[in-house]
């Protein structure tokens, strides 16, 4: 008898342990705030797991529990996707797991943004990260690791193994091609990248047959075209600064180009070059003696006009050029000639400086 009163208490006793969990199940899985149909952005990042993604709805206030979240989705087993998502606290937990598995509610909202050209590939960084939940520390890793490098060589035929150079400090300086561009809010980090690529494959096509009988190689091309970009004043002039880059090219002469030697010790124009600045040795300074020919990669992001300058440049002469600040470019034969055009712009106060 007694045996059997012990088996119908305990019995009772898991029942009502049951019932009691089940209880609390429903209510941790049950909507923060039926009352609120408050739209909140929620940020899936490429890359959480899903464990992360339910803490992160936690921490955001749009579940009550990620302990009961992570048991539903356990039995769930469904796949979250990366997204911008609108969600709501009068949702419960399996309608917001069920969004992000079905990509509901996604945003598609657009973003416009225009990169310059001319610029470093980390003031383009800077700008993602200030549009997007990206932080520049996490782009700049992802634009450094070689896995993806190598998605990006085998997808684009413009993307070599150039960029894997050891001594090259951003892999895919000079391949962010500058544009205006519309993003969807809730874009990633591959998403926004091909954008880039992308059109830069669309540039160069109508260059490939020549790239490929060229001299040089695509990387080559687009190193040159970036120096081109800063040292041609403006476009007009463009094709004839390569001409003289590629005369001293096939001369064995440095460029002995200064806006190699700022990229080399991450200066921007604002600052004057030192002597040690100018003697470093480096794969990116020409004005050392270091690199005789091209540098190791881009120094900037450069333009079509600047493109195609370094693929078809004009031929002349020249070995020397030199602006003054209206922007007029001086070209000459001789180191003479060159230095007579540089006193003379002194001496009239018209001496260009970056």
């Amino acid at each position: 008898m007694k045996l059997k009163k012990l088996i119908i208490i305990s019995i009772l006793v898991i029942l009502i342990a049951i019932v009691s969990s089940t209880i609390i199940a429903i209510h941790k899985l049950s909507p923060v705030d039926k009352k609120d149909t408050t739209l909140i952005s929620f940020v899936v990042k490429e890359g959480w797991s899903k464990n992360t993604i339910i803490e992160h709805l936690e921490k955001e206030g749009l579940i009550r529990s990620s302990f009961y979240g992570k048991i539903l989705l356990k039995i769930d087993n469904k796949d979250l996707y990366a997204g911008t998502y609108k969600l709501s606290k009068d949702m419960s937990t399996q309608e917001i797991i069920n969004n992000i598995a079905d990509q509901k509610n996604i945003e598609n909202e657009t973003i416009t943004l225009t990169f310059v050209e001319g610029k470093r590939l980390n003031l383009y960084i800077k700008t993602i990260s200030e549009n997007f939940p990206y932080s520049e520390e996490e782009i700049t890793a992802k634009l450094k690791d070689k896995d993806y490098l190598k998605t990006l060589i085998d997808k684009y035929w413009f993307i070599t193994d150039n960029i894997l150079n050891e001594e090259i400090y951003m892999p895919l300086e000079g391949y962010f091609y500058p544009d205006t561009y519309e993003f969807k809010k809730n874009s990633t980090l591959d998403d926004i990248f091909n954008k880039f690529f992308d059109n830069l494959e669309i540039k160069l096509e109508d260059y490939k047959e020549d790239i490929e009988l060229g001299k040089y190689n695509v990387h080559e091309y687009l190193t040159l075209a970036s120096i081109v970009e800063l040292e041609g004043v403006n476009s007009s002039d463009r094709k004839d600064v390569a001409g003289v880059f590629y005369n001293r090219l096939n001369q064995g002469m440095s460029l002995g180009s200064d806006v190699t030697t700022y990229y080399a010790v991450n200066k921007d124009f604002s600052k004057d070059l030192t002597n040690s600045d100018l003697n470093s040795c480096n794969g990116y300074n020409t004005r050392g003696d270091c690199v005789k020919g091209l540098p190791v990669g881009p120094i900037c992001n450069a333009g079509l006009s600047s493109i195609s300058a370094s693929i078809e440049p004009n031929e002349n002469d020249y070995l020397y050029f030199v602006a003054d600040k209206h922007k007029k470019t001086y070209f000459s034969k001789t180191y003479e000639e060159h230095n007579k055009v540089i006193a003379t712009l002194k001496s009239e106060d018209n001496w260009y400086e970056y």
